[in-house]
């Protein structure tokens, strides 16, 4: 899916948008693409002017939503389809997004993106060819793009997180010129497709999963034998586990993860809030 130029708005800019227009001023200048651009609007009374395109005056906006415009009004980010998915803003502008009001990304301490760039500076993929399982929002995809990849193939099963990176102005976009056509972006379950990928044909993978209760699949001891397989001898794994509470859960998930992926043939080691791996 072609990704949006429309602007997207916060309560924040919906209502600057509307005090300048009560302010008597005729343009209002700001970022409606969540800081990656700035841009000036020009207002009128019943509606606003942006890169020659009239939209109106959102009615009512709420905290910790983002709205897009449907055609008639801008409306929440969300969407739907057995579980409520939602693009939710952080202060750091880059959003996360969320299942059912579960946060899915990391956003308490720093941006989202920056948390992905960390992680992926482990596997070093300069150069390198990539599996990327579980593509969410793009964030490990735009870090390793960033960083100069060769090659990277991207899988997300969920048809409205899709639907979100085409709304979402920090998601890569696939056809864009500074991808390069680097970034194949595949809408298919992993835990299935994996089976039909090539031995050896990626130097690194980055596996950040739903945790373990939502997807206990994607981290089966058969799913992290065919990660071996897929991965060339001393190629990278980066796998996010989460610190999961051990006195709530019962279970110590990063270091079941470490033990699994050693029997699959790696050596193993907790590093940030997952497990780094190397193929043996």
């Amino acid at each position: 899916m072609p990704h949006s130029t429309a602007p997207l708005l916060t309560r924040s800019t919906a209502q600057a948008l509307s005090a300048a227009r009560d302010a008597g001023l005729a343009e209002w200048t700001g970022s409606l693409d969540l800081g990656r651009s700035t841009g000036t609007a020009r207002l009128h009374a019943d509606g606003w002017d942006w890169h020659g395109v009239r939209y109106p005056y959102p009615d009512k906006t709420r905290d910790r939503t983002l709205y897009h415009f449907d055609g008639e009004d801008f409306v929440p980010v969300s969407r739907f389809a057995g579980a409520l998915i939602k693009l939710v803003p952080t202060e750091w502008n880059v959003p996360t997004f969320e299942i059912d009001g579960i946060k899915m990304l990391p956003t308490s301490k720093e941006s989202p993106l920056d948390d992905a760039r960390r992680k992926v500076a482990l596997v070093e993929p300069r150069g390198k060819a990539v599996l990327d399982t579980c593509g969410g929002l793009g964030y490990f995809a735009a870090c390793c793009l960033e960083a100069g990849v060769a090659r990277l193939q991207s899988f997300e099963k969920n048809e409205s997180v899709l639907w979100l990176r085409t709304l979402n102005p920090w998601s890569p976009d696939p056809a864009a010129a500074e991808s390069g056509g680097r970034l194949q972006l595949i809408h298919g379950d992993v835990s299935t497709q994996i089976a039909s990928l090539p031995d050896a044909a990626f130097d690194a993978v980055l596996h950040d999963p739903p945790r373990f209760g939502i997807a206990g699949e994607l981290y089966a001891q058969t799913f992290y034998d065919q990660l071996a397989r897929v991965l060339k001898r001393s190629g990278r794994l980066f796998h996010y586990t989460g610190s999961p509470n051990k006195l709530t859960s019962g279970r110590d998930v990063p270091r079941e993860v470490v033990r699994r992926l050693e029997k699959a043939g790696f050596k193993a080691q907790l590093a940030l809030d997952g497990v780094l791996a190397v193929r043996r």
